[in-house]
C-alpha cells in the first residue's frame, strides 16, 4: 500500500508544475528548493535572512512534484 496525500498537496504540486513545467526535475533536493522559491512556504526575516516556517509541507509537496515528475515522463 502506498502512502495517500491530502488533496491541497496534490493540488498545489500539480498547478506548479502546470505554472512552471520547466522547473522540476527528478530530484528531489533540486524541487524542494524550487517548491520553496515559487511558494510562500519560506518567511523574510527583519534581519534579512530566510526561514522555512512549514518544512514539512514543503516536503511533501516536493515528494508530489518528484512522483507526478516522474509518472508523467513515463506516460509521454
Amino acid at each position: 500500500m502506498g502512502n495517500i496525500r491530502q488533496t491541497y498537496v496534490k493540488r498545489v504540486a500539480i498547478e506548479l508544475v502546470r505554472q512552471h513545467p520547466d522547473a522540476f526535475t527528478e530530484d528531489f533536493a533540486q524541487n524542494k528548493q524550487k517548491v520553496l522559491e515559487l511558494t510562500d512556504l519560506r518567511v523574510e526575516t527583519p534581519d534579512g535572512k530566510s526561514r522555512v516556517t512549514f518544512k514539512k509541507l514543503a516536503n511533501r509537496i516536493a515528494g508530489y512534484v518528484t512522483r507526478y515528475h516522474r509518472r508523467r515522463k513515463l506516460a509521454a
